[in-house]
């Protein structure tokens, strides 16, 4: 894996060892979908905090409201690990969002 390092309108590549996993979410009841926007939101915020998160995206879908992206870049695989044990994981999206959605990991690897 690598990574793009943007140098005003050049891109250099350097290689690293980046673990990528991307979440659909599905909400179960659509009277749950702006609670967890609003938990995913604080979650995402504190995740980017987190010792080697490189990135920490949610996108919500405009095609459904009940779906939410989620985009995580960790340094490595432990890295991710890691982030299992941190508030992010603990306070809010495993015992607050967790039991509101279902899940759909893909831990991903770059194509270019």
């Amino acid at each position: 894996n690598h990574r793009q390092i943007r140098a005003g309108n050049m891109c250099s590549r350097t290689e690293i060892h980046m673990f990528h996993i991307n979440v659909w979410l599905t909400v179960k009841d659509a009277t749950n979908v702006a609670e967890v926007k609003t938990l995913l939101a604080e979650a995402c915020r504190l995740s980017r905090e987190e010792q080697g998160c490189l990135g920490f995206d949610v996108f919500h879908s405009r095609n459904d409201e009940q779906k939410f992206l989620l985009c995580e870049r960790w340094e490595n695989e432990q890295a991710w690990k890691d982030h299992r044990n941190e508030r992010a994981f603990t306070e809010i999206y495993q015992p607050k969002v967790s039991p509101l959605v279902e899940r759909e990991p893909h831990i991903c690897e770059s194509v270019v």
